[in-house]
């Protein structure tokens, strides 16, 4: 792009309102090879509408908005706009192909995530998590050793669960032993989201960020687990600091016991086996890892149909899944006298979610298309450096949902070493820690503890956190130097 002044005078100003507006600076900012509407009614009217749409999702807390709503519309009418400036410019085909490609690459994401959530409810349904919780509250753990557990298994079980499931388990357990400690509750919690975050940050399954890195095949399988060490400390600097306001004090155990219900170690097994076969076609085939989940969620229903005949006959007279209702409150459903329906297991996947991946990747790639912030892409990646550029991802994450972030930096496709995309990774999983609202997994928790953990709580160990930040971005350059 020639350097003229009007342009270097425009990335500037762009890049004055990504300090007001981190979303709108990172927005999609692919090679563009079509027309330029950065300039025009169109190109304005989308910019709007996205920031506008934006501006609702961070506000879902106040108006009680889904988040998926707001950029469904504006995806709808942004590629609408870019869709009219085609045809008045006599090019009736190259918007349709740009919406394809990017319906695809949603449709890759949606389905792998979708056969994911569905293994992790059927494990939840089979009582397999809260069997986990009620061995770890009976057992009469101190305070400080449940922080330090809570922590490691957070960071353990969010490589292959996702991490929003992981920390609402172990804030579960945090708040069964020390229900009247909201001191406790509150550095507990901040450890499980920093825990989760940073161990999923390491696996392609643990964060839908890894999971875009890897299904574009940037970073191989294998060369996720260089961040291990780098995520380990992301934990372990601010965990150390946060456990010398611990309580060493030891609740009396609670006498709970849950029996995993028939097959929940089944389901285990197939979801590790589907690891694997996504995994495998991948690498071995070169073919999209969505096939392999897909295939592994076949196998998971073959086996719903197993524990479902199993039932016994006391449920023939249920009529099947299409003919009920397709979405029936959990409330009204009794587990122990239903018989297992995967159908009812899909209806609960986190569907505001999915829609909302779909806005967002439909808004980014819609102001990709149009050009309007192809100069931020040279901005942060050519005249601040990749490495800049790549922490800033991370700090921006803790305001922004990384989900959009990281798609903008995909799609900006900036010319990186392998080791400068681990490094963008690492930070735009981590980042989310730095407040209570950067991740999925912080923003449940100050709902599920009851008002306990807080924003404010989390921020007063932010401090903390942002060492374990700086700390595990100093080791990742240090150890993979020579991917740098």
């Amino acid at each position: 792009m020639p350097n003229t002044p009007q342009k270097r005078l425009l990335a500037v100003v762009i890049s004055l309102l990504s300090l007001l507006l981190p979303s709108l600076a990172l927005a999609a900012a692919t090679p563009h090879h079509g027309l330029d509407l950065t300039r025009t009614g169109y190109g304005y009217a989308a910019l709007a509408l996205f920031v506008l749409a934006y501006a609702l999702v961070v506000s879902e807390e106040f108006f009680h908005l889904r988040k998926s709503k707001p950029v469904i519309v504006a995806a709808g009418i942004i590629w609408v706009l870019i869709g009219i400036a085609y045809m008045q410019a006599d090019d009736p085909h190259t918007a349709g192909e740009a919406l394809r490609h990017n319906i695809l690459e949603f449709a890759e994401l949606m389905l792998f995530l979708l056969a994911a959530m569905t293994y992790i409810n059927t494990m939840e349904e089979r009582r397999v998590f809260d069997a986990l919780r009620a061995w770890l509250v009976r057992r009469g753990f101190s305070l400080y050793r449940v922080f330090w557990i809570t922590g490691l298994l957070a960071f353990f079980i969010s490589p292959v669960a996702d991490n929003l499931t992981t920390a609402l388990l172990m804030a579960a357990v945090v708040i069964a032993v020390a229900p009247d400690n909201p001191k406790f509750v509150t550095i507990a919690s901040v450890n499980i989201v920093v825990a989760a975050n940073a161990g999923g940050a390491f696996s392609p399954f643990g964060d839908i960020t890894t999971l875009m890195v890897w299904q574009d095949g940037i970073v191989d399988f294998r060369d996720f687990f260089r961040l291990f060490l780098p995520s380990l400390v992301n934990w372990l600097v601010p965990a150390f600091i946060l456990s010398f306001a611990a309580s060493r004090a030891r609740p009396e155990a609670i006498d709970e016991r849950v029996i995993i219900k028939k097959g929940g170690l089944v389901v285990i097994g197939l979801f590790l086996l589907t690891i694997g076969i996504t995994v495998s076609v991948h690498n071995f085939l070169h073919l999209p890892p969505v096939l392999g989940m897909m295939t592994g969620l076949g196998l998971l229903k073959f086996f719903g149909y197993y524990l479902k005949r199993q039932s016994g006959n006391r449920h023939e007279q249920t009529p099947p899944p299409d003919e009920q209702a397709c979405c029936v409150p959990d409330s009204e459903v009794d587990s122990d006298d239903e018989p297992f329906d995967i159908f009812h297991i899909l209806a609960r996947a986190e569907w505001d979610t999915l829609m909302f991946f779909y806005g967002v990747v439909l808004c980014v790639g819609g102001l990709g298309t149009i050009g309007y912030l192809a100069g931020i892409s040279e901005f942060m990646y050519h005249d601040l450096g990749a490495t800049n550029a790549n922490i800033m991802v991370g700090v921006i994450s803790a305001i922004v949902d990384n989900i959009p972030v990281m798609f903008a930096v995909l799609s900006m496709e900036p010319n990186m070493s392998l080791g400068q995309w681990l490094l963008v990774t690492l930070t735009a999983g981590v980042g989310g820690s730095l407040l209570s609202i950067g991740s999925a997994a912080g923003v449940a928790l100050m709902g599920q503890t009851r008002g306990m953990y807080t924003f404010f709580g989390h921020m007063k160990w932010s401090w903390a956190v942002a060492l374990g930040y700086a700390a595990s971005i100093w080791l990742h350059l240090y150890i993979n130097a020579e991917l740098m």
